[in-house]
């Protein structure tokens, strides 16, 4: 079997497989590679040492059988024979659903998940969004300090568990998209800097140095992420990539990594004759982003709309700190904006930033599934202090016009997990970081964040404590009783909605218009000619739809079509959908 490795700076590399040594020779061909020669087979342990060090795992290991410190292990995948005949699934007119494969079921792995997923199959989703599985010290934790780019997390189950779940998803009609990280590499068990200049010094991110995307040897490390993205589409068969926190990615090369990254998946797409997609988690309101590369974008397929989340929270909660502010100011206008516009800041001046922000969307040439919206998302949960979720916070009423609100508008809509049948379980933030200074000190920076707050010390949950995690666990015996059991009813019936009725899905975010009164506290809108109106004010309201002939698709409360002047009545903390004609 052939292995390589790329080791710029090392004056000598040796291979150990199986416990055999022996010398690697440089790649005439490639400067900076090594490669040569073993016996190994599935699963045979190997490792290199460069120079007089230690035996490390290899930066492109596709298996780390003991974790991020062990030596690596061969993967053929070859060897799992898929049982699904899978023709794919594209972005537009999907629903996303994003799940933790550590919290989903109490087992906490993708064997466990994959028996769960009939239940996202009959909820009516169209994909499973995985948060990040690469691996990281110690058992439980959110994913996101991953690192061997290649491999999957051996306790959710290692390479062959991902297959199955995968393979299962696809029998079921439901497509995969995976959470990858590229914009930092794990504090711990990152042995990246060792083989070569994966960093660079020249940009800082909120986690140290960046990943080195445009300084000397950067056009290795492109290839390694780019690799390793493509490794995910094409071994397990994913069917789509999350890409972290894009605006980390500092690269002032020509083309940009993700003008490259979005070219080889849009090749690799063709190849395997496919739909494969990107969508970017951004805080940049830049339209350039989901801009075709044609017309000068990047290529990205959609990325992720915080400021619907945004503009939709603070209507719901009335929460008005840090970067809430400016939303909870503009209220239902505000969220009105979004439905229409796409982004709240287009160009606006944002108080929480103390500056100008975004750019305005052409929504002639943008279509809407290029932006995902939602009401929950891992980050906007987690990273409250005690990892409450909207369920603990609102009515049973304010949260079906949270998922009216979510499920209807122009936009790929995305759930997260629990949040179909108001999960009253937290999801807290968690870790299990097997270096003690690395964990105290995320311990004490977490308590220092939330103490600026006016959080008390003991009120926030220690991230270490296994009970964190346990508590965040999902309770599947909830979608059984109340009022779970309703607002699930809910969930499914929208869902069912959005697929059977095509104005729900069309593309035109132009044509979405919104009227909203911000004294009663109701906002509707029409697309096509589906129109959907919610009250949020605990009295019932009156709203003028200028509609007699149409007819009630859905309600979470009883409501009457509307009178002969177009007028529908609509119950406090309630929404409604209907079709005209």
């Amino acid at each position: 079997m052939q292995f390589e490795v790329w080791a710029p700076q090392a004056g000598r590399v040796t291979l150990r497989c199986d416990d055999v040594t022996s010398s690697l020779e440089r790649d005439p061909e490639r400067p900076g590679w090594w490669r040569g020669e073993a016996e190994a087979r599935d699963g045979s342990r190997y490792g290199f040492a460069l120079d007089d060090g230690p035996v490390l795992p290899d930066p492109r290991s596709r298996r780390q059988p003991d974790g991020p410190d062990g030596l690596s292990a061969v993967v053929d995948h070859e060897r799992y024979a898929w049982r699904a005949r899978w023709p794919g699934r594209p972005l537009p007119g999907a629903v996303l659903y994003e799940l933790h494969v550590g919290t989903y079921t109490r087992e906490g792995t993708l064997d466990a998940a994959a028996g769960r997923l009939g239940h996202l199959a009959e909820l009516g989703v169209t994909h499973v969004q995985l948060m990040p599985l690469c691996p990281f010290p110690g058992t439980h934790g959110w994913g996101y300090e991953g690192v061997s780019l290649w491999a999957v997390h051996e306790p959710y189950g290692g390479p062959e568990a991902l297959k199955r779940f995968v393979d299962r998803a696809h029998e079921l009609g439901l497509g995969v998209v995976l959470d990858v990280v590229h914009n930092h590499f794990g504090p711990s068990g990152n042995y990246l800097p060792v083989f070569g200049p994966y960093l660079t010094d020249t940009h800082h991110t909120p986690w140290g140095a960046a990943v080195n995307l445009d300084a000397p040897g950067s056009d290795e490390v492109r290839a390694f992420l780019v690799g390793s993205a493509l490794a995910w589409l094409r071994d397990y068969r994913i069917d789509g990539l999350r890409l972290d926190a894009v605006h980390a990615l500092v690269d002032t090369r020509a083309r940009h990594f993700l003008e490259e990254l979005s070219s080889a998946v849009d090749a690799l797409a063709a190849e395997v004759d496919r739909p494969l997609f990107l969508v970017a988690e951004s805080d940049l309101n830049d339209p350039r982003l989901i801009t075709s590369r044609a017309a000068g974008g990047l290529g990205l397929h959609a990325q992720w709309n915080d400021d619907f989340h945004h503009a939709l929270h603070t209507t719901l909660t009335g929460e008005s700190q840090g970067y809430y502010a400016d939303f909870a100011r503009a209220g239902l206008g505000g969220l009105a904006k979004t439905l229409s516009g796409g982004w709240f800041h287009d160009g606006t001046y944002s108080s929480f930033r103390e500056r100008h922000h975004g750019r305005p969307l052409d929504r002639t040439r943008v279509a809407g599934h290029r932006l995902l919206g939602y009401s929950q998302t891992h980050d906007q949960v987690g990273n409250r202090a005690q990892g409450d979720r909207l369920s603990a916070l609102l009515s049973p009423g304010l949260l079906a016009c949270a998922a009216t609100l979510t499920l209807t508008a122009p936009f790929t809509p995305m759930l997260f997990m629990g949040e179909e049948w108001a999960a009253g379980t937290p999801w807290q933030f968690f870790t299990d970081h097997t270096d003690p200074e690395l964990a105290d000190a995320v311990r004490r920076g977490r308590r220092r964040e939330f103490a600026a707050h006016g959080w008390k010390e003991e009120d926030v949950p220690d991230p270490q404590d296994p009970a964190t995690r346990d508590r965040s666990c999902l309770d599947w015996s909830e979608p059984e009783r109340e009022p779970h059991a309703r607002v699930l009813a809910w969930y499914r019936r929208l869902l069912a909605l959005r697929h059977e009725q095509p104005d729900l899905t069309d593309p035109d975010l132009a044509d979405t218009k919104v009227a909203c009164d911000e004294q009663r506290r109701w906002i509707a809108f029409r697309r096509g000619d589906v129109l959907v109106a919610v009250n949020l004010a605990p009295e019932p309201a009156a709203l003028s739809l200028g509609v007699p002939h149409a007819r009630v698709l859905a309600a979470w409360e009883p409501v009457e079509t509307p009178d002969a002047d177009g007028v529908v009545r609509l119950p406090g903390e309630s929404g409604v959908v209907l079709l005209q004609g």
